[in-house]
Order: structure tokens, then C-alpha cells, then sequence
């Protein structure tokens, strides 16, 4: 159930990015802020050499949560590029050979799932108790096998299996690891177990998102990902302040209930 304050706002309480729970207000903000936010940058081009100033995202939204899902490995490196940033041509080969090899696991990662979403999985299956074969199990063999890009390989699993593939970096991978308790298969079971105590917040959460943004619906846990990365990187604050100017101005009363 979601947790309330006591004047009824719902609130996530998501210990790997801090102690204190965060409204639903706020985590809304955040994202929003993360999707809408626009930052100034220097262009040069020939026919503009003494270059000028234009207004891009500041984050990755519009180049991936935005994007529609992929019709092979080519677009499916483009994605995680658009998250990530460019690859040179030894990296963009290098991500494009270790999808191409972990396929196996990643159709045994989904059989073994059985069209569930991460967050309704058992315990069990994010647990070293219930190996070999468990969907944790999988999930830290392709950790494993992603090589020197794991981040882009993960961005691009994710994009193809939003609802089951966590995307993981080693900023956040690194802020779970205080979190693991015994018998974990890996930081994924800190996600779900996250996932899982604030299934309604998230629920409440993926609303709210979709409505303010209206041109993605990313699942919680892409929304996990994202207040765990902005938190971790110490940009929430600046994320949060931009989706309230930006809500505020759109006088969205849905999204701030």
C-alpha cells in the first residue's frame, strides 16, 4: 500500500536515496524537470562560425524515454547513445557485438519472467536461494557479459524490455550496493525490493508522469532509475525546481494531488 502523511499525500519511501520519504509532489517535480528541463549550449557550424546559443534537453528523455521501441541492434545502440552519449567506432561495434551475443540470455530472462513485470516477481526469483535459472540469476549474467559499456547495453535492454530489464549504471549500481542484504542476487533485488513497498506511490507515480509529460509512460522502474540517477549525481534539487516552475506554469492541478 502507499504510505500517507498525515494530511494524506502520498509519499516513497526509497532508502537508497536517503532517509528521508519523498511526496509524491516532489518525485513528480523531479521527473517532470528531468523530461522538460532545457539547458544552453555553445553551436558552431559552417554557416555560423562565430557560433551561437541554443536551448537543448538537458537530460535524455526526448532521446530515449520519449523514443519509440527499436526494430533491431542498430537502433538499438542509437538508443542507448541518445542516453548515454556518442560511441566511437570501436564502442559502438563493441555494444552492438555484446547484444547480438547475450540474446540467449535474454530470451531466457523473459521465458522465465513469463509476461510478469519486475516489480510483481516473488522474492524467490531475486534471491541466490532459488538458482540457477532465476530471473536475478539472469539478470547478474548479463551484468557480467556487458563488457566496458554495460551502460549502454542495460539502456538498451531497458528500452526493449521496459517492464522487466532494470537500467543500471555504476553511479547506481555503486549507491545500492549498501543496501544488498544476504541471500540477494544482486542490486536488482534493492529494485524490486523498493519496487514492491511502494507499489501504489509507483502506480500513483506513472500516472502522474504520463499525464504532466503526454509523450511517454515510462514504467516504475525506469521511474526508479531516474530519481535514483538525479539523486546520486546530485542533480534532484535542480531536476525538482525545474518541474515545479514547469507544472506550475502548465496549472496542472492533476499532477500535484
Amino acid at each position: 500500500m502507499a504510505t500517507r502523511t498525515q494530511d494524506t499525500e502520498v509519499i516513497l519511501r526509497l532508502p537508497c536515496l536517503g532517509p528521508e520519504p519523498v511526496p509524491l509532489t516532489q518525485a513528480t517535480s523531479a521527473v517532470v524537470g528531468y523530461a522538460r528541463a532545457r539547458r544552453w549550449l555553445r553551436f558552431r557550424s559552417p554557416g555560423t562560425p562565430e557560433g551561437r546559443w541554443v536551448e537543448v534537453p538537458a537530460f535524455g528523455w526526448a532521446r530515449f524515454d520519449a523514443r519509440p521501441a527499436s526494430a533491431g541492434l542498430d537502433a538499438d545502440v542509437l538508443l542507448a547513445e541518445g542516453l548515454h552519449g556518442r560511441l566511437d567506432q570501436a564502442g559502438w561495434h563493441a555494444v552492438h557485438d555484446t547484444l547480438a551475443g547475450i540474446r540467449a540470455l535474454v530470451d531466457a530472462l523473459v521465458a522465465r519472467a513469463g509476461g510478469r513485470p519486475f516489480w510483481e516477481l516473488p522474492d524467490e526469483e531475486l534471491s541466490v536461494l532459488g538458482e540457477p535459472g532465476t530471473v536475478g540469476a539472469y539478470l547478474r549474467r548479463i551484468g557480467q557479459d556487458s563488457g566496458a559499456h554495460s551502460a549502454h547495453v542495460l539502456a538498451a535492454l531497458h528500452h526493449r524490455h521496459p517492464e522487466l530489464v532494470p537500467h543500471l549504471t555504476r553511479t547506481t549500481r555503486r549507491a545500492l550496493l549498501s543496501h544488498l542484504e544476504e541471500g540477494d542476487s544482486g542490486v536488482d533485488a534493492v529494485v524490486h525490493r523498493d519496487l514492491q513497498a511502494n507499489a501504489d506511490a509507483f502506480a500513483a507515480l506513472e500516472d502522474a508522469v504520463a499525464a504532466a509529460t503526454g509523450d511517454a509512460r515510462p514504467t516504475r522502474l525506469r521511474l526508479h532509475d531516474v530519481l535514483l540517477w538525479l539523486s546520486t549525481t546530485l542533480r534532484l534539487a535542480h531536476a525538482v525546481a525545474a518541474g515545479d516552475r514547469l507544472l506550475s506554469a502548465a496549472g496542472d492541478p492533476g499532477c500535484r494531488s
